[in-house]
């Protein structure tokens, strides 16, 4: 199945869905995830999900049942607008939530800027006697974060650990994502200090936000701090953090500072991913150094990675 959806064979793939549903074979959350990723069009997945919901042969363990699987199944994808169809078959069904059910669907609403929905599943959720989880906390405090709603999400902290949840590096760094992308760096900086004095180190993931919050705030040197601060805490940068270092290099002329990170980078045996490649020799063309941009490229292919790339620099005569 694997293969025919790579080869876009979709007639092949579904022949063999049959021949599984004949022969009894049960329909995994896995096989779920191949075909739906095949049916990029709206109309076609709402069409698997109908098939998988009434077939008798999905198996849907480690789910409550059918509905909650094929719900992660879709939240996975970023399938948010087929969550919202599938809670509506769900809800027709007969079927209750559970709080796997909520979390999915209010994390859906909220991707989809639905938040007066978000705050009435939440309401719901507490009227049919769930309380918040690990992960709705998680969900919450992105929400605020995003918001930039810094208050809030203290005393949502607070209440945490008052009902015996203790925030981890990873609510922390949640919120985090959500105040940078709000533009509240002062309140980054509160909550990841605040993060290390209730005894939470901060992991590469953390750092990178933190770091990449103060680039795209062109705040440079503090994002170098920050930096340097996680290598002396031994937390080992990865492929997002040095992009974000040497897209802010970049971004204030110091290509050649750029140039030596992307070296640091593989002595350290980081692999560059495509985007630090594009990033740094479409900042060096874009600055007019085109030999510079040409030998990061020629870096790139010499590697047998990325070739695709080289087609876009051609015109640029170094």
């Amino acid at each position: 199945m694997n293969i025919y959806a790579e080869c876009d064979e979709f007639k092949a793939l579904w022949r063999l869905v049959d021949e599984m549903i004949e022969k009894g074979l049960p329909a995994t959350a896995r096989t779920f995830n191949i075909l739906i990723r095949t049916c990029g069009e709206a109309g076609l997945a709402k069409k698997l999900v109908e098939r998988v919901i009434k077939s008798k042969t999905f198996n849907f363990r480690p789910f409550k049942h059918s509905y909650n699987a094929i719900l992660h199944g879709l939240l996975v994808l970023n399938q948010y607008k087929l969550i919202e169809w599938v809670y509506q078959q769900m809800m027709l069904d007969g079927f209750s939530s559970d709080i796997l059910t909520y979390n999915i669907v209010m994390y859906a609403k909220y991707r989809l800027g639905k938040l007066d929905q978000f705050h009435r599943l939440l309401d719901e959720m507490g009227r049919n006697g769930f309380s918040p989880d690990f992960h709705t906390f998680n969900i919450l405090l992105h929400v605020l974060g995003k918001g930039d709603k810094p208050l809030a999400a203290l005393n949502l902290l607070n209440h945490m650990r008052e009902i015996g949840i203790d925030p981890t590096v990873l609510h922390f760094t949640t919120l985090i994502d959500g105040l940078s992308r709000a533009g509240n760096l002062d309140a980054c900086k509160y909550f990841f200090d605040e993060m290390i004095k209730n005894g939470c180190m901060p992991d590469v993931v953390a750092y990178t936000v933190m770091i990449t919050g103060y680039v795209v705030a062109g705040e440079l040197e503090k994002a170098l701090e920050m930096y340097q601060d996680m290598v002396s805490r031994e937390q080992i940068p990865n492929v997002y953090t040095y992009n974000s270092i040497i897209r802010g290099l970049c971004k204030v002329g110091k290509f050649d500072e750029a140039c030596s990170m992307l070296k640091e980078m593989e002595t350290k045996g980081c692999s560059p991913n495509s985007v630090v490649y594009d990033s740094l020799a479409s900042c060096l063309r874009n600055a007019g150094k085109t030999a510079d941009a040409h030998e990061v490229i020629r870096q790139m292919t010499e590697r047998g990675k990325y070739a695709h790339m080289h087609s876009r620099f051609k015109g640029h005569k170094a």
